[in-house]
């Protein structure tokens, strides 16, 4: 393995959930993490899930996949943006690797479900008493136990300590709350954080739950801005080009809010590239106004003697930050409250809480004789004898789906007239 040049990481930072062998490896121990999660079905899965519209219904509407794409390149510029542009904290030989930011952007939506957010609601209550269901704890999860598969057993992809840090948006645990919708991970992931800190204690270290939510390395910090960044900006898109947004609406929103002086310029000028016809280039300026927020700041953290990921924090200027919440606002006000996304919602939370009750009576509250899962998953739920784990092992396979084929499973199994045996795969 080629030796790393770049100061700002520690061995510790490079360490590995297991020990590796590999020692002649051409590429950076961020960048095998990198390719790992580019060469995966679970990255290629993505490309079938929701976004904000359902996949395929217009060829130009973003998927997970390619939303993971965009925020891993804005990530990727942020990065070189900070190295270039805050000499008082990086240099040429001590830097925020580009490589480890894009590899955690690009697996950041891994463990999202089908349906997009409702998906999620909708799991999360289904599970909720086996330990509930967060995408990002799912994330966690592929990463670290199920990422590969052989014949009769599932693996992680054992990741570097820096890059298991970088995908922990959250770090308090489901029990930690009182029946929380989500910000949380799986009660059995606490040795994760135990090794992504390098101690047991950890807790003590937060006097709440939140406080230990807030607390993210660098590298997570970047990829949740870079997430921020492509929402707030490139679902806009998506929304104006399939009509969901207009200038009626904006000026009527605008009209029934009061809003400052600030965002009312906003809105103005959003209407305004509405009007030109060029919105697209106009929106594609914001992502580098966006990049060009951001700055770094100093702190001191309890960690500071093994790793130099938690002794920066990132900054966004006030502005520019008001401008991404502003556009998240327009975002869940005029698109993820009409109507017609609504509707898909609610087909999506229709079909999983249908297939999650009849999993739940075949293979949860005890193992039914019939085989309605794929053959590897029947096969390993029916060797669990813990109902909590058999549960999380259905909430698996159904994370796993894709929408359409989720909509396929549901038809195959609700549907009388759908029963096509070609259609298994």
């Amino acid at each position: 393995m080629i030796e790393m040049k770049n100061k700002f990481y520690t061995d510790w930072d490079l360490e590995r959930i297991k020990s590796s062998r590999r020692n002649d490896d051409y590429r950076s121990p961020f960048q095998i993490d990198r390719d790992r999660i580019i060469h995966s079905s679970e990255f290629r899965r993505l490309q079938g899930k929701t976004q904000v519209f359902l996949p395929g219904e217009y060829d130009f509407y973003r998927t997970r996949l390619t939303h993971s794409i965009e925020v891993a390149q804005i990530g990727r510029s942020i990065c070189n943006y900070l190295r270039s542009s805050c000499a008082d904290c990086l240099s040429d030989e001590f830097y925020v690797d580009p490589d480890l930011v894009e590899s955690i952007c690009l697996a950041h939506d891994l463990g999202h479900p089908p349906f997009g957010h409702a998906g999620e609601r909708t799991i999360n209550k289904l599970m909720n008493a086996y330990g509930g269901f967060e995408g990002n704890a799912q994330t966690l999860r592929l990463i670290t136990e199920t990422f590969y598969r052989s014949e009769d057993s599932r693996r992680g992809m054992n990741p570097t300590r820096a890059f298991l840090d970088g995908i922990l948006k959250y770090k308090a645990l489901f029990k930690n709350f009182k029946n929380p919708e989500n910000h949380f991970i799986y009660n059995d992931q606490r040795k994760y954080i135990e090794f992504v800190f390098g101690k047991k204690g950890y807790s003590r270290d937060f006097s709440t739950p939140k406080e230990l939510n807030k607390f993210r390395s660098i590298e997570c910090q970047i990829m949740d801005w870079a997430d921020d960044t492509a929402y707030a900006v490139n679902d806009l898109v998506d929304s104006i080009s399939g009509g969901f947004i207009t200038i009626a609406k904006l000026v009527q929103w605008q009209k029934q809010n009061n809003l400052s002086d600030n965002q009312s310029e906003i809105v103005n000028e959003m209407i305004e590239w509405i009007k030109s016809g060029k919105f697209k280039p106009k929106f594609g300026i914001q992502i580098g106004d966006f990049v060009k927020a951001c700055s770094l700041r100093k702190r001191k953290t309890f960690l500071d003697n093994l790793t130099n990921r938690y002794s920066l924090e990132l900054k966004i200027s006030k502005n520019v930050f008001e401008k991404a919440e502003l556009y998240k606002r327009i975002s869940v006000e005029l698109v993820f409250r009409s109507p017609q996304l609504h509707q898909m919602e609610y087909k999506g939370k229709y079909m999983i809480g249908k297939m999650f009750d009849l999993f739940k009576e075949n293979y949860i509250d005890s193992t039914g004789k019939m085989k309605l899962l794929p053959e590897f998953t029947d096969r390993i739920i029916r060797g669990e004898k813990n109902k909590v784990q058999r549960a999380r092992l259905v909430c698996d396979q159904i994370a796993g789906m894709t929408d359409s084929y989720a909509m396929r499973t549901y038809r195959r199994l609700f549907d009388p007239d759908y029963s096509s045996i070609a259609d298994l795969v």
